[in-house]
């Protein structure tokens, strides 16, 4: 995940093992393989990597570089590069606070990573942050859920939601961004905006009510 919330690392920490067994390939394996072929090769930073599944696409033709705030699902990223023989320089890291220097990235992943971050400060923090290593005509590309999904409506913008292990069950932080709340963070950190829409499985007409908040970016 993307950030050092102590809570947060934790929860992934104990969730690491059973998140590589049932989620094993992306979710967004449509919308990463158009960036693939849009960007062609480059250095790609892939923020709250996890266990690293979003790298597939990337890793004939990038030099890839992956970051998460849970050391145990770093462990299961090193052991997923293994499993499908690719190289990534992976290592546990903070997204509010990231560990290189400025203009160095051609592109950025950040799938399902933004939405664990607490805390509005914090938010905006790793956004200036993600554009600062990001070199200038770079592109990103972000996904968040959406607070206006059916099954968080009327449940406010921070929910926990459960995980459960062959031990325990877990509790999971997230925080609910809408498209309009998304867009005016990433413009006021200086991005700007190529397209905003929900995930390609997303079949109704009105864009506002998709589970995910698909997002591509360019600094300038």
């Amino acid at each position: 995940m993307a950030t050092k919330d102590s809570h947060i690392s934790n929860t992934y920490d104990d969730i690491a093992e059973s998140w590589y067994r049932l989620r094993h390939r992306t979710r967004f394996k449509q919308e990463l393989q158009y960036l693939a072929d849009r960007w062609g090769q480059g250095r790609l930073l892939n923020v709250g990597c996890a266990h690293g599944p979003d790298f597939i696409p990337f890793s004939s033709r990038f030099d890839m570089w992956g970051l998460d705030s849970s050391s145990q699902m770093i462990r299961m990223a090193v052991k997923y590069a293994e499993k499908f023989r690719y190289k990534a320089n992976l290592l546990v890291a903070d997204a509010v606070q990231l560990p290189f220097d400025d203009d160095v990235f051609d592109y950025v992943l950040a799938v399902a990573a933004y939405h664990h971050i607490s805390g509005r400060r914090n938010r905006d923090m790793a956004f200036q942050e993600l554009r600062r290593v990001l070199k200038p005509g770079g592109e990103a590309f972000i996904t968040v859920w959406n607070r206006w999904q059916r099954v968080f409506l009327g449940k406010g913008r921070e929910v926990r939601v459960p995980w459960k292990t062959r031990e325990k069950e877990i509790s999971r932080y997230y925080y609910l961004f809408t498209y309009f709340e998304i867009e005016a963070a990433l413009k006021q950190a200086g991005f700007k905006l190529l397209a905003s829409r929900p995930e390609n499985g997303y079949r109704l007409p009105l864009k506002y009510f998709s589970r995910n908040i698909c997002v591509l970016l360019k600094r300038d």
